[in-house]
């Protein structure tokens, strides 16, 4: 197999062979790009412009028809895809006399029709090898290898195989199967490997193929299939991953190795030339070529001729793979170099590079355009990799996290074992979620790919988030906060400035009235959460990081009518809808009923039951104003989602207590639930059942917003408490003028004694924030702030933070049935917040 990458040592030249400097490309070509900084092109690279506009006028000037009928348009279609079919082999160079091209749905779809068939090649089944540095889709064909599988993990093991290859004769199948190049963190393989496994199988009965991920290495190198003898048997691809579009992939087969097809169980329409249906077990199967044989049913015939718009501009804008290998090795070069070098204050490294010993970032033999890596602080701590990527997120940053389908290279990387890992499982720990570090170790990693279209500007961008947000120019201080002196308390007067419940989860908040004063129960403030918008489809629960158009749903409770008044948009002086706020009174409900079956649905990540509203319109209200298919669910009024309860008290017991319980989110007709010591219960609310926000901590920000922005930018970026999303703002009266406020007082408090029954709720953690909280509550824009302050001020291990988390304490929860009608509050109450250092 031909080099990848144009010489040994390359001189690496910005866009170097490219029709244009690529900032005038992607100005021209990738608009989309303009206001972000796209570094994922391991996952997919973004389509050209002009590709898209090319392949629009093909379908509009032509009429395409189904490829397995007669008619002219159908053999248009067919005529097309054998063109383009031929020209892909030439794409990598490979004979069509010696090879041929399978179309695919993607690069997994390749993979697992080779693992299919060869299963079924023989009675005995197939033994498997595979590389610790493949993608998960090539580690799962080993639960399809009946005759036994290793995992090589390490290159001399490999070798070490293959060495042993001529000694240990069998005629079972075997199948070694390894990617090009690592998709973390870029490392390209080998490729000798499949020569010398030739060479020494056909001295062996020929019987051991070669199976190559050419994925991840194909989108920003060229793949050279020339050489016959040193060529794969089978090479798995994905388009995306070069081109961007269309959504397809490739089998290309050495036509020596399709034997293994011969016995193939499976046959869909278009790959026989008869078939019996009834009767004897018979068909025929087409015996002209090997796409014929595999390609079941009809085949994605438009994708197939995007495909060939993508060819032509890709060929127009970078001239060929190896100027794109010379460009992004470059850049990946710069990046390497500028980013392993950040020091903190103290000298140590800032970021830890999983970089493989055998691979040198600008040599394009070894090193792809990948960087794996891991922040740490000045003491050594890890930084969350979600909470990196929470903060990308609002920079505009587009990264990859976690361990991006590479199970073993990214395990074998950050040093964890098979059983630490399945340890870690059972209690909790899952792909994609925000379990980062346990043990004191990291769970995954963060990874910027590059690709054709990358600029210095890219690169720039990454190297300047890091040295912003986390290089540390100076030690840090030891606690957010110090604690407060006793004057300093002396005569502060703290007050509820606002109270605020958001009935329908991740939807706009109810201001409750001045004057009026609000129930709490045990899993906090009446009504809130009690509802939330499913996806139809999904079944989960819809949020505002997703749908920033959630804010602009406004409910409001009307306790005198018993209804939930829902309007949309900015203006909201027009109701829209009315759900009843009852259960079982369902004449004042003017649209809908709810549902009496429930439906599984997440929310926060956990399955809970709901129950949907049936009516078509009140999806129909919700879908359209979002625009995408969601109803309206409720919370049940009973459910083991919540805690377990004892048996129903008498009617009599209800009727006591009713007149004295304000209408609340749950019916008064239940005894108190049985809890585990300390257990919280919990509605739909996201951690904990209250939320406590500081004014003065609000204001603190801004002032530190204001500060930080630079004259020009377009105004101040200052935010309203309301982008918190808190249930109850804390407010202080300042004693006389001139006093300062206490910002961040709340980082002391262990619990709060409110209004004039002092009733007591505890506080519990400090609340984690997300980029939720750049979503104007009034607009349903985003914006990078107060998440970009935050992240600068307000990191706590490792952690943005921000308002506290409460509940009623153990002793209101332990005496709730007496005196049912103290626990209320109201705008304007004192809150007297108790110390911990009282």
């Amino acid at each position: 197999m031909a080099e990848i990458g144009n010489a040994e040592n390359p001189r690496a030249e910005y866009s170097q062979g490219y029709s244009a400097d690529v900032d005038t490309i992607r100005e021209k070509e990738y608009p989309l790009m303009n206001e972000t900084t796209y570094l994922d092109h391991a996952g997919t690279t973004p389509y050209a412009k002009s590709m898209i506009e090319d392949f629009s006028r093909h379908m509009i000037s032509n009429l395409y028809g189904n490829p397995h009928s007669m008619s002219l348009s159908s053999q248009l279609s067919t005529q097309r895809t054998d063109d383009i079919r031929l020209r892909v082999l030439r794409f990598f160079n490979a004979d069509p006399d010696q090879f041929d091209l399978v179309f695919v749905a993607n690069a997994t779809a390749a993979i697992k029709l080779v693992a299919d068939s060869l299963r079924d090649s023989d009675h005995r089944g197939f033994w498997y090898g595979y590389h610790i540095d493949s993608h998960t889709s090539i580690v799962g064909v080993r639960e399809l290898a009946d005759l036994g599988h290793q995992c090589f993990q390490n290159d001399t093991e490999v070798d070490a195989w293959i060495s042993q290859l001529a000694m240990n004769q069998t005629k079972a199948p075997r199948l070694f199967a390894f990617p090009a190049q690592s998709n973390m963190n870029g490392r390209r393989l080998p490729l000798r490997w499949c020569e010398q496994i030739r060479s020494v199988a056909t001295d062996n009965g020929g019987n051991v193929f070669t199976l190559l991920d050419a994925a991840s290495l194909v989108s920003t190198a060229p793949l050279d299939l020339s050489s016959v003898e040193s060529a794969p048997d089978f090479t798995a691809l994905s388009f995306y991953k070069i081109f961007g579009f269309p959504d397809l992939g490739a089998l290309i087969v050495k036509k020596s190795a399709a034997r293994v097809f011969e016995r193939r169980r499976f046959f869909g329409g278009g790959t026989v030339d008869m078939v019996l249906a009834h009767g004897a077990q018979w068909h025929a199967k087409k015996e002209t070529s090997i796409h014929e044989r595999l390609e079941d049913g009809t085949l994605p015939f438009h994708n197939i001729i995007a495909l060939d718009a993508a060819l032509d501009s890709h060929n127009r804008i970078y001239g060929s793979m190896a100027n794109i290998s010379v460009h992004t090795a470059y850049l990946a070069k710069c990046l390497f170099d500028r980013i392993s070098v950040l020091r903190h204050w103290n000298e140590r490294k800032v970021c830890q590079i999983y970089q493989s010993s055998k691979s040198v970032y600008g040599c394009t033999q070894s090193q792809g355009p990948i960087i794996a890596f891991n922040l740490q602080n000045s003491i050594g701590d890890w930084i969350p990799k979600t909470e990196v990527e929470k903060l990308a997120t609002v920079q505009n940053i587009q990264l990859r996290t976690g361990s991006v389908c590479n199970p073993g290279g990214t395990a074998s990387s950050l040093g964890w074992t098979g059983p630490e890992l399945r340890r870690h499982y059972s209690t909790g720990l899952r792909c994609g979620d925000d379990h980062d570090i346990l043990g004191g170790r990291p769970t995954g990693i963060l990874r910027v790919s590059l690709g054709a279209m990358t600029n210095m500007k890219d690169i720039d961008s990454v190297v300047d988030f890091i040295e912003e947000f986390y290089v540390e120019k100076s030690p840090p201080v030891v606690a957010l906060n110090p604690p407060l002196e006793e004057n300093e308390v002396v005569g502060r007067h703290f007050y509820i400035e606002s109270l605020s419940v958001f009935p329908i989860k991740s939807c706009g908040a109810f201001k409750i009235p001045e004057g009026k004063r609000w129930e709490i129960k045990r899993e906090g403030l009446a009504w809130d959460r009690e509802w939330c918008l499913i996806h139809q489809g999904t079944g989960a629960a819809l949020n505002q990081k997703r749908y920033p158009r959630m804010a602009l749903i406004h409910p409001s409770v009307d306790l005198d009518r018993g209804v939930l008044r829902i309007t949309c948009g900015i203006m909201t002086d027009q109701v829209s809808l009315e759900i009843s706020l009852g259960w079982e009174d369902t004449s004042l409900i003017s649209t809908s009923l709810c549902s009496n079956s429930t439906k599984k649905s997440t929310v926060c990540g956990d399955q809970i039951s709901l129950h949907a509203y049936a009516s078509p319109v009140v999806s129909t209200f919700f879908s359209d104003f979002l625009g995408v298919p969601c109803t309206l669910a409720r919370f049940p009024a009973q459910t083991a989602n919540r805690f377990s309860r004892p048996p129903r008290l008498s009617g009599n017991w209800k009727s006591k207590f009713r007149k004295f319980i304000m209408p609340g989110s749950f019916p008064p007709d239940l005894p108190p639930p049985v809890r585990e010591i300390g257990q919280t219960p919990l509605l739909l609310a996201n951690e904990m059942p209250i939320l406590v926000v500081s004014r003065s901590s609000v204001n603190r920000l801004n002032e530190t917003i204001k500060a930080n922005t630079k004259h020009g930018t377009g105004g101040s970026k200052a935010v309203a408490a309301d982008v918190f999303r808190g249930n109850i703002v804390v407010a202080e009266r300042l004693t006389q003028l001139g006093d300062a406020e206490q910002p961040y007082a709340e980082d002391h408090w262990s619990d709060l004694r409110i209004g004039p029954d002092q009733l007591r709720i505890d506080i519990l953690d400090a609340c984690q924030r997300c980029q939720m909280v750049c979503i104007d509550q009034f607009t349903g824009l985003r914006r990078n702030e107060p998440f970009s302050t935050l992240a600068k001020t307000r990191n706590i291990d490792g952690k943005v933070s921000f308002g506290s988390y409460a509940a009623l304490s153990q002793e209101e929860m332990e005496s709730f049935d007496l005196q049912p009608d103290r626990r209320t509050v109201m705008v304007g109450d004192v809150v007297t917040p108790t110390y911990h250092n009282d």
